[in-house]
C-alpha cells in the first residue's frame, strides 16, 4: 500500500514524497501554517494601529501562542483515542468555522482575540494527531528525516506567511486575510478526507474509572520520568524566549523608522533562517552529531540576541534574527528524539505536552517582552529576554542527567 510504512533503507526526500499520505499531510500543514500566520499579522497589526500600544500588541500575538498550552495539555490525548485522521478534519471544520465568525463586520477587538484564542487551542490536537500518523507512515530514518522535513515546512510556511501578512493586510485590509486563513483550513480538511487512509484509534477509549486528569498527570509523569524524553523537550522549550521578538515586532518596526511591511520582514527573517538551518542540518549532519549539537546550538540561539543591546539598525536586525533562526535547527533532532522515544499509544498525548510547555513560555517570554518594550525600547526588551534564554539553555545543558 502506498501509504504503509516504509522498510529500512536510505532516506532521501524523493523516497519521502513518494508516499502519497506524507505528500497530504506535508500539503496540509503549508496551506494551514501560511493562513495561521497571515491572520495573526493581521489581527496584530490591527491592535497596534488602533491602540499604539506593544503591550497590547504582544497580548494580541500571545493570544494566538498560549491556547496551545490549553489544548495541548487537555486536547492532544484525543489524537490517541479517536482516528487521528477524524481528529485532524474536525479540527479544521471547527477552525474554519469560527475564522469566518471573525470576518463578520462589526466583531469587537475582544472577541476576536477570543476567537484567535479558540482556533490556535484546536491547532494542538490537529498537529498532536498529524505528527503521531508520520510513525504510522514512515519508519526508522525515514521517520527521522520525515520529522526534520515537517520542521522545515513549518518555518518555510512561516516565513512566507508572514511576508504576505504585511503586505496583505497594507494592500486589502483585515478581512482578506481572514478569508485566505478560512480557505486554508477548507482545503486541509478535504485533504486529508481524501488522500488519508483511515485508521484505528492507537488504543482503547477510558474506562469509567480512567479520569481525564489521571490520564494527563500520568502524561506529565512519564515525560519528566524519561531522560530521552525531559532532555529533547526542555532545550525545545528554549524557543519561547528566541521567539520572544515576534511579540514586539509592531512597535520594534516603529524603533527602526520602518513601514508596516517591515514588521512582516521582522517576523519572516527568523522564519527565513530556521527553515534555511533545518534543510542543512537534515542534509549535512549525521543522527548522532544532531544529538550533541543540541546543547550548544540552544544556547547560542538565545545568546545572538543580547545584540541588540547595541540598538542595531534595520539591517543588522535582520542579520542576528537570521542567525537565530539558523540555530534553531537543533529543534530537528530535538523534536526527532522525543517523537522516537514516546510510547505509540501516547505519542499525541506527549507530543501536546510538549507542545504545551513550549506555548506557554512562548506566551509569557512575549508578555514579558512586550511589557519591557512599554517602559523601554523594543531592541532592550529583546536583548534582556535573550540574555535569560541563553542563562536557561545553560542551565539545562549542565545538568547531564537530563
Amino acid at each position: 500500500m502506498d501509504g504503509a510504512p516504509e522498510a529500512a533503507g536510505r532516506a532521501t526526500f524523493g523516497s519521502l514524497f513518494a508516499i502519497a499520505e506524507f505528500r497530504s499531510l506535508w500539503l496540509a500543514q503549508v496551506l494551514s501554517v501560511f493562513g495561521d500566520q497571515v491572520a495573526r499579522v493581521a489581527l496584530t497589526l490591527l491592535v497596534y494601529q488602533r491602540t499604539h500600544s506593544a503591550l497590547l500588541s504582544a497580548l494580541t500575538f500571545a493570544a494566538s501562542v498560549v491556547p496551545t498550552f490549553v489544548g495541548g495539555v487537555f486536547l492532544s490525548g484525543l489524537a490517541d483515542r479517536l482516528p487521528r485522521r477524524l481528529v485532524m478534519i474536525t479540527c479544521d471544520l471547527a477552525r474554519m468555522a469560527l475564522v469566518i465568525v471573525m470576518i463578520l463586520p462589526g466583531v469587537p477587538l475582544a472577541v476576536l482575540v477570543i476567537l484567535l484564542f479558540a482556533v490556535t487551542m484546536l491547532g494542538t490536537p490537529f498537529t498532536s494527531a498529524r505528527a503521531a500518523t508520520y510513525s504510522d507512515i514512515l519508519s526508522g530514518e525515514r521517520f527521522l528525516l520525515g520529522t526534520g522535513i515537517t520542521l522545515t515546512t513549518y518555518q518555510v510556511a512561516q516565513v512566507a506567511g508572514f511576508a504576505a501578512g504585511g503586505a496583505i493586510v497594507g494592500f486589502f485590509g483585515v478581512r482578506t486575510s481572514l478569508i485566505a486563513d478560512a480557505g486554508t483550513f477548507a482545503v486541509s480538511a478535504v485533504i486529508t478526507r481524501i488522500w488519508v487512509s483511515a485508521r484505528p484509534a492507537a488504543r482503547l477509549p477510558r474506562t469509567s474509572e480512567s479520569a481525564p486528569v489521571t490520564g494527563i498527570v500520568a502524561g506529565i509523569r512519564l515525560v519528566f520520568a524519561s531522560p530521552a524524553l525531559r532532555t529533547p523537550m526542555l532545550l525545545g522549550w528554549v524557543a519561547a524566549f528566541y521567539n520572544a521578538p515576534e511579540g514586539v515586532a509592531a512597535p520594534l518596526a516603529r524603533e527602526l523608522g520602518a513601514g508596516t511591511a517591515a514588521v512582516g520582514l521582522i517576523l519572516a527573517t527568523g522564519a527565513l533562517g530556521a527553515s534555511l538551518g533545518a534543510m542543512a542540518f537534515s542534509r549535512l549532519v549525521g543522527p548522532s552529531a544532531r544529538l550533541r549539537s543540541m546543547r550548544p546550538l540552544a544556547f547560542a540561539s538565545c545568546a545572538v540576541l543580547t545584540l541588540f543591546a547595541l540598538g542595531p539598525g534595520f539591517p543588522l536586525t535582520l542579520l542576528i534574527l537570521f542567525v537565530s533562526g539558523v540555530f534553531d535547527c537543533f529543534q530537528v533532532a530535538a523534536s526527532g528524539a522525543f517523537l522516537t522515544a514516546a510510547p505509540v499509544e501516547q505519542r499525541s498525548q506527549v507530543f501536546g505536552l510538549a507542545q504545551a510547555g513550549m506555548s506557554l513560555g512562548q506566551g509569557a517570554a512575549m508578555i514579558v517582552a512586550g511589557a519591557i518594550a512599554q517602559h523601554h525600547s523594543p531592541s532592550t526588551a529583546i536583548a534582556v529576554i535573550g540574555g535569560f534564554g541563553a542563562l536557561a539553555a545553560a542551565v539545562i545543558s549542565a545538568d547531564r542527567a537530563t
